[in-house]
C-alpha cells in the first residue's frame, strides 16, 4: 500500500504543480491590464475572486490531462507494477500536455492584450499563413516576452516534474515488494475508483445540471476581470468544440457585399456610421427623456394562438387577454427564431437568429450594443431574472458582457423552491423579483429588468392547489403562467413605481397549436406583443408588422432616447416593416402583408404561401416576382447579420471593449 501512496503522492504533486503554473501566467495577464481596472472602487476580494475562478476552470484542464496517467496508474498499482518504465512515460505524458498548455497560456497573453479576448478556435486560421504568423511573433516585442516566458516556466516545469518522478521512483524502490493481501488489494481499487471518478467530477467541473462553462468565470461587472477567471486551453478547447458543430457553420446565401447594399436600401440607411459598422445609423428621438422604469418579461412558449385575444376558445389567458385592450398590441409580432436564446439574443440586441446557431453559448463571448447598454449608458440600473442555472446557455457570461449589472438565477433561490432541471416556477420568480425592483427604485435610478419564465416549458409543474378549466397539463400549465403574470402585475400595482414603469410582455417563440399547415408552421413565431403602461400610454391595436428586433428600438422612441441603432431593429410606432424574417432550426421564413415564404438551404426548397394574421394557408402560391423579393429580404438580412458578427462589427464602435 505503500507505493500506492507514494505513486498518488507523486500524480498530486504534479496536478498541484500544474495549477500553480497557470496561476503564475494568470499573474502575468493581471498585471499587463491592470490599467483596465484603474477607476474602479474594487476590494481586494473582489480582485482575487477572478484567480480563484480561475483555478476553478484551470482545474477542469488539469483533470484532462490527468485522467489518463490516474487510470494508468491505478491499474499497474492493481498488478503490482511500479517500475521506473511507467513513472518515465507518465512523466513524459505530463511534460508533453503541460507544456503544451503553458504554450496557450503563453500565447493568450499578447492575444489578449490585442484584442481583449482569450485565445480561441479562430487561431487556426492563420495555419495557412504560417510565414506571416511567425513574422508577426517574432516581430513584436510583446510576442517575444511571451516566448520567453514560456521557455522559462516550461524547462522549469520539466525540471521539477523530473525531480518529483526521481523521487518518487527512489521512495518506492525502498519499499519491499508487498505481498498480496486482499484489504490492501481493495482498498487501492477503492481509492482508485473514487480518485478517477474525482476526476472526471473534475472535469464535468460541477454538481449543477449543467457541466461548467466559460461563464463560471464571470461574477462582477468589471469585464476584465471577469474574463481574467477564464482559462485560455479550457476556452480554445470548448470554442473549437462550438466551432465543429453543424449549426455554428456560417451560412452561405448571397455575396455579403450584396447583402449589406440590399440591407441599407430596405433600412433606408444613407449616412451610416463608418466607425461602427456599415448599417449603424444615428436616431434621434424628440422630446426628453421620460426616465420611465422598463419590466421585460418574456412568455416561455407564449404562441399568439393561445390567446383568446387571437381567436383561441379554450380561456387559457383571461389576464392577458384583458391586458391585450389595455396595451399597445401588436397583432401580426414575430419571434425571430424557435428557441430561447434567440428571443434574448434579438429582442436585447436587434439581431435575427440565425438558424441553429445560439449566440449565447460560444466560448468566445461576442460584445453587443443594444437595449441593455443603451440603458446603462443613460443612468439605469440592468436587472436580469432567470428561472434557471445562471449557466444555462452560458447566460451569465454573456449578459454580463453585454450590459447587465446584475444577474439573479437558480443560485439565488432558496433549494426547495426548484421544481425540475429548469429550476423555479414561474410565480416564485415573479415574488423573487418584486421586493428586488422595490429596492432598485428606492435607489434613485430608473431600471429596466428582463424577466425570463419557464412554466410553460415540458416538464410541466402545475402546483396541487392549483385550479384550471382545462384537463390536460399542457393546456393548464398555459392557465398557470398565465396567473402567475396577473398575481405579478397585481402586486407590482401597489408599489411607487408602478406608474413609471413600461412592462412588455412578448412570446419568446410560439409553439405547434391545432393542425399544421406547412414545414414552418406559423404558431410557433406568431407571438404576442403588449407594451402596457396604463398611466402614460394609449390603449391601441396595432396591424402593422413586427418582430422582435424590432423591440429595442420601440421601446427607446417611448422613452425619448437617443442612440446609436446598429442593429436591425425600426420603432414600430415610426415606421412600418414591409416584411418580417425568422428561423428555425433548418427553415428560413419571411411573412409580408399577404404571404409567407419559406427556404430551406440543405434541401435548396422553397415554398410561397398565403397567411393571414399569422396564420397560414395550404397550397404553393405560383407568384415569381413575390417569391424573390421575400427572398432577398430575408436573405440580405440574414447574411449581413452573420458578416457583422464574424467581423467583431456588433458593437459601440469598432474595437468596443466593455468595461
Amino acid at each position: 500500500m505503500k507505493r500506492y501512496l507514494y505513486a498518488l503522492r507523486y500524480l498530486v504533486s504534479i496536478h498541484l504543480l500544474g495549477l500553480l503554473f497557470f496561476a503564475a501566467f494568470r499573474l502575468v495577464l493581471f498585471l499587463q491590464g491592470y490599467d483596465y481596472l484603474a477607476g474602479e472602487n474594487l476590494s481586494v476580494l473582489t480582485r482575487a475572486e477572478a484567480f480563484a475562478r480561475g483555478l476553478w476552470l484551470d482545474n477542469v484542464v488539469a483533470c484532462y490531462i490527468m485522467i489518463l496517467p490516474l487510470t494508468v496508474v491505478s491499474v499497474c498499482a492493481l498488478m503490482g507494477y511500479y517500475g521506473k518504465a511507467l513513472f518515465k512515460g507518465v512523466n513524459i505524458f505530463f511534460s508533453i500536455f503541460y507544456v503544451l498548455a503553458f504554450a496557450i497560456s503563453a500565447a493568450d497573453i499578447p492575444y489578449f492584450a490585442y484584442f481583449f479576448k482569450h485565445i480561441n478556435a479562430s487561431i487556426f486560421n492563420w495555419f495557412g499563413y504560417a510565414g506571416t504568423t511567425l513574422g508577426l511573433m517574432f516581430g513584436e516585442f510583446s510576442y517575444i516576452v511571451a516566448f520567453v516566458l514560456f521557455l522559462a516556466l516550461s524547462f522549469l516545469f520539466v525540471y521539477l516534474a523530473r525531480l518529483l518522478r526521481q523521487r518518487t521512483c527512489l521512495d518506492i524502490h525502498r519499499v519491499s515488494a508487498e505481498k498480496f493481501h486482499w484489504g490492501n488489494e481493495l482498498l487501492t481499487l477503492l481509492a482508485s475508483i473514487v480518485l478517477i471518478g474525482g476526476c472526471m467530477f473534475g472535469i464535468r467541473g460541477r454538481v449543477g445540471y449543467n457541466p461548467i462553462k466559460v461563464s463560471a468565470a464571470y461574477y462582477c461587472n468589471n469585464t476584465f476581470l471577469n474574463q481574467l477567471g477564464v482559462s485560455p486551453s479550457f476556452n480554445l478547447l470548448r470554442s473549437s468544440l462550438e466551432a465543429s458543430k453543424s449549426e455554428n457553420r456560417e451560412i452561405d446565401l448571397m455575396d455579403d457585399h450584396e447583402a449589406i447594399a440590399q440591407v441599407r436600401r430596405e433600412f433606408h440607411i444613407t449616412d451610416s456610421l463608418p466607425d461602427v459598422s456599415p448599417i449603424a445609423r444615428r436616431v434621434e428621438n424628440p422630446g426628453e427623456p421620460t426616465r420611465q422604469n422598463v419590466v421585460l418579461i418574456f412568455m416561455e412558449s407564449m404562441s399568439a394562438e393561445l390567446m383568446g385575444h387571437f381567436g383561441n376558445p379554450w380561456q387559457l389567458t383571461p389576464f392577458l387577454d384583458t391586458i391585450a385592450t389595455k396595451s399597445l398590441c401588436f397583432n401580426r409580432f414575430f419571434s425571430a427564431g424557435t428557441h430561447t436564446n434567440h428571443a434574448i439574443h434579438s429582442t436585447l440586441y436587434s439581431y435575427p437568429a440565425l438558424m441553429k446557431r445560439n449566440s449565447m453559448k460560444g466560448a468566445v463571448i461576442p460584445f453587443f450594443a443594444g437595449l441593455p447598454t443603451i440603458l446603462q449608458d443613460n443612468g439605469y440600473s440592468t436587472l436580469f431574472f432567470m428561472t434557471h442555472e445562471s449557466q444555462y446557455d452560458n447566460m451569465n457570461g454573456y449578459l454580463r458582457t453585454n450590459g447587465f449589472d446584475r444577474i439573479f438565477a437558480q443560485e439565488d433561490y432558496p433549494k426547495e423552491k426548484v421544481v425540475n432541471s429548469f429550476g423555479v416556477q414561474d410565480d416564485f420568480l415573479y415574488q423573487y423579483a418584486l421586493p428586488v425592483l422595490t429596492q432598485t427604485a428606492r435607489e434613485g435610478k430608473p431600471f429596466f429588468a428582463a424577466l425570463l419564465s419557464i412554466s410553460n416549458h415540458p416538464p410541466y409543474v402545475i402546483p396541487k392547489d392549483f385550479k384550471a378549466r382545462n384537463n390536460t397539463d399542457e393546456l393548464r400549465i398555459v392557465e398557470f403562467a398565465d396567473h402567475a403574470l396577473e398575481q405579478f402585475i397585481t402586486q407590482a400595482s401597489r408599489e411607487e413605481w408602478f406608474d413609471n414603469t413600461i412592462f412588455v410582455f412578448v412570446g419568446d417563440h410560439g409553439k405547434i397549436v391545432g393542425t399544421p399547415r406547412s414545414d414552418m408552421p406559423l404558431s410557433f413565431n406568431h407571438v404576442p406583443l403588449l407594451i402596457y403602461a396604463p398611466s402614460t400610454i394609449e390603449p391601441r391595436q396595432i396591424d402593422d408588422l413586427g418582430g422582435q428586433t424590432d423591440i429595442a428600438p420601440t421601446l427607446l422612441g417611448l422613452l425619448h432616447i437617443d442612440y446609436t441603432n446598429n442593429g436591425f431593429g425600426v420603432d414600430l410606432l415610426r415606421e412600418k416593416r414591409p416584411a418580417v424574417v425568422f428561423t428555425s432550426d433548418d427553415a428560413i421564413g419571411c411573412v409580408n402583408d399577404s404571404l409567407f415564404y419559406i427556404y430551406k438551404p440543405k434541401e435548396n426548397q422553397e415554398w410561397l404561401l398565403a397567411q393571414e394574421k399569422g396564420i397560414e394557408k395550404s397550397g404553393d402560391i405560383d407568384n415569381r416576382e413575390a417569391r424573390q423579393s421575400l427572398r432577398d429580404y430575408s436573405f440580405s438580412i440574414l447574411q449581413t447579420a452573420q458578416y457583422l458578427m464574424s467581423n467583431s462589427l456588433t458593437g459601440k464602435y469598432i474595437g468596443y471593449q466593455p468595461r
